[in-house]
This record gives structure tokens, sequence and C-alpha cells, in this order.
């Protein structure tokens, strides 16, 4: 990966797209800590405990929502229009059609896909100025008290419509990084507001070591050691496919004859990536994201108790729940990404075979097994990834007594969770590939040569 980068480096177009991209990224971190107007934040803004929407909202963001910048919102209603679309693509006839039709066809999603994320964006932004008016974190006048009449009414299109706005510019420098920069715009960002959060989780590395006790000298080693093995772990499963071999009968075209070659189809082990993860965890943080608007006085004691501490992210039901629900979207998303009989069919129209299967519907339904097999391989890899952080906390609340008596202090938890490690790595592994396939074009001796 560091060669590849020299490389790149030295050669002056992509030089100047590595630095164009640098660049947008600066942009994008100076914009995560410009506050935006009428909020009065002191601190950060209370995510509340556990497993809530909040907090993988100020994961997704590197910590700008906890800020309440004017980037707050982050990537993320991106993300999630770009899941509708694709999601929608399978049930509405139209969509599927205009994916087949090529370059404008995709160019006209893109557009859907842009006023999408916008509504996407004031919807989350109108929620997240009720719940800043709810923590009493907006600005009020002289006296303490808070706006009222047509002041209240500018306050609060001014947060709405900066922190939609907001969303807006970072798709919008995402898209700069995809046309001029190298490429891959959308995960770039969110790649750099995940790694804004290496200076926390130092840090918090360093106030184990500071409390003095044995265990955690012993501990902070380790689990840099194990988070460098997560990280080989989930290259190997990024890399890991499974190849189909593939057979073309020959055939003579004029006085040509073409086919008679082998080849084969890969099939990637995970082949649905990070997003089984980001559902499973998005639904999971649905009770705990209730739990926060309610009094505790009202479920203390009752059948409700129960069934929200069943939720929180401390909890070995939460990680069962966790585990199959990612199975659960694993072949969830396989099925309305990967369709066997349209792949059977593209083998028969281009004369093309799979060894001792027979062309039609037995080619299908290998195809099916194979890849009910691997989506089942993919995501047993990617929960190890998931639960590594929720069991190792889990053991360490009970393997280390609590320091203080009141057990402030009775574990070591990892704050950085599996969903950043996949898709830090996923971004990283695709960006050099975007750089090597760019000075592969560089290099490329063509007929005008």
């Amino acid at each position: 990966m560091i060669k590849t980068i020299v490389n790149a480096w030295k050669v002056a177009e992509i030089r100047k797209k590595i630095l164009f991209t640098a660049f947008i990224i600066l942009v994008f971190r100076i914009g995560s800590v410009i506050p935006v107007p009428f909020l009065n934040i002191v601190d950060e803004i209370s995510v509340g405990k556990g497993n809530t929407i909040l907090t993988y909202l100020s994961l997704m963001t590197g910590s700008a929502f906890t800020y309440g910048t004017i980037f707050a919102m982050s990537i993320t209603p991106y993300i999630n229009a770009s899941i509708i679309m694709q999601l929608l693509a399978v049930a509405i006839p139209a969509l599927e059609r205009l994916q087949k039709e090529g370059e404008e066809g995709r160019k006209k999603i893109a557009s859907i896909t842009r006023f999408v994320t916008v509504v996407l964006g004031l919807l989350q932004s109108l929620a997240y100025f009720f719940y800043l008016r709810a923590n009493n974190y907006l600005m009020t006048d002289v006296n303490g008290a808070a706006f009222t009449g047509f002041d209240a009414v500018f306050q609060a299109l001014v947060i709405i419509l900066v922190l939609t706005a907001g969303t807006a510019v970072i798709m919008w420098l995402g898209e700069q990084i995809t046309i001029s920069g190298i490429g891959n715009g959308i995960s770039i960002i969110l790649f750099a507001g995940i790694v804004s959060r290496f200076p926390t989780l130092i840090k918090q590395l360093f106030q184990y070591l500071d409390t003095g006790r044995v265990v955690y000298r012993v501990l902070v080693p380790v689990v840099c050691v194990i988070f460098l093995l997560m990280i080989a772990y989930i290259v190997f499963m990024d890399n890991s496919e499974r190849r189909l071999p593939i057979t073309y009968a020959k055939r003579v075209v004029g006085r040509k004859q073409m086919g008679g070659q082998s080849t084969h189809m890969p099939i990637k082990v995970n082949m649905s990536g990070v997003l089984p993860v980001i559902f499973a965890s998005s639904i999971l943080s649905l009770p705990g994201t209730v739990q926060m608007f309610l009094s505790a006085d009202k479920y203390e004691g009752t059948f409700w108790e129960k069934f929200f501490n069943a939720f929180q992210g401390d909890s070995w039901w939460y990680a069962l729940m966790y585990f199959l629900l990612i199975i659960f979207f694993a072949y969830f998303y396989s099925t309305i990404q990967y369709n066997p009989i349209e792949m059977a069919n593209n083998l028969r129209k281009n004369n093309g075979a799979i060894p001792g299967i027979r062309p039609g519907r037995p080619t299908s339904d290998y195809i099916l097994r194979v890849l009910s097999r691997l989506t089942l391989i993919g995501a047993l890899m990617l929960s190890v990834i998931a639960l590594f952080p929720i069991i190792y906390s889990l053991v360490c609340d009970l393997a280390i007594p609590p320091l203080t008596e009141g057990g402030e202090d009775g574990g070591m938890t990892i704050s950085l969770g599996g969903t950043s490690l996949i898709i830090m790595c996923g971004v990283a592994l695709e960006t050099v590939r975007q750089l090597e396939s760019q000075m592969m074009m560089r290099h490329y001796k063509g007929f005008l040569d």
C-alpha cells in the first residue's frame, strides 16, 4: 500500500488529484468544527448511554454531531438515500429499467439520490433541532429565557437550514473528489470522519495507563496488537473470493473463430460489505433511542426495564441478536443484489457454461447454492469483527474487579467498533485499487505510441 502511494505521488497528474483530495478533506474537517448559529454547547451534546441512534451518528460524523457543527449531519443522509434507492430499484420496475439504461440511467438515478439526500437531511436536521431544544442547547435571551414569537421561528429556521445546507455541501464535496480527485469521494469523506476519532481513542488508552493498574498495563498493548490483527483479518476477508470456472464454446463469426477460452467468475465472500452491520446496529439502537425520551420512573421495576436492558451494548442478549441480524441482512442484501437466473441467462447468451453443469435451470441452481454458502461464510466472518468489541468489553467487565466501590472502573471498553474498522479498511483498499488502476492507465502503451 505504501509503495503504491509513493509511486502514485511520482506521477504529476495523480499527485494533483491527491492534493485536491487532501484539500477537500481539510475543508470537511474545518466545517466539522464550525458551530451552528444560535447553539449554546459548552462541552459536548449528550448522546445518552449505551447503544442509540445518536451514538451511531456521532461515530459516523467523527464527533461533529456531538458538537453541533455545520457538518453535524455529515454524509449519513447520502448513505441512507443510496441504500433506499438500491432497495427501491428492486421493488419499482421504472428504477430497475433506469439501472439498465447505462450511463444516462445512472445519471438520472444519481440526480434522484441527490434530491432524496436533501429531503433526508432536512428531516434529520428537524429531528436534531427538536432534540437540542428539548435538552436546552439553544441560545436564550439576556434574561435566560427561551426565544418566543418571531425570534424563536427565526432561530429554528437558521439552525435547520444551516444543518441541511451542510449536508448538501458535504455531498457536493464528495462528488468533487470523485470527479477531480482520486475517486470514491463519499467513502473518503466517511473515512476522514471516522479517522478523526483516533486521537480520542489514543487519549482513552493513555487514561487507562494513568490509573496505574497492572491489568491495564497489560491490556493496552494487547489491545494494540489485536487492533493490528483485526485489520489484517479484514483485509483477508475483503480480498477473499470464490472463482467459478467458465468455459466459452467455439463459434465461427465470418471467417474468424471466436470463443473456446476458459476464464472464471469471481464472487466475493463478503459480497454485502458492511451493510449488514449497519442495518443490524441501526435496528438494535431503536429501543435505546426510545429509552432516552422516557423517564426511568415510568418503567423501573417492570417488564420494560428488562426489555431495554436487553438492548444495551453490554448485554449478552444484545450480542446474540446482533449476530442473528447480521446473518439475516447478509442473506437479504445478497438476494436483492444477485439474481442467479439472470447470471445463468447471461452465460447462455454468451455461449458460456460452468464445466459439469448444464445450461439453464441447473446453472442457476448451482449459482444459488454457491451464493448461499458464500453468504453464510461472509456473514460469519463479518460477525467476528462486529461482535469482538462487545464480547471483549463483556469479558473485561466480568474479569476485572472495579477500582471504586461504585464500579465506575470495572472494565476496559473499546470505543472504536467493528463497523468503523471495516469501513476504514474497505475504503483504504478501494483507494489503493483506484490509484493502481490510474497508474496502469498512465503507463499503458497504446497504438498511438
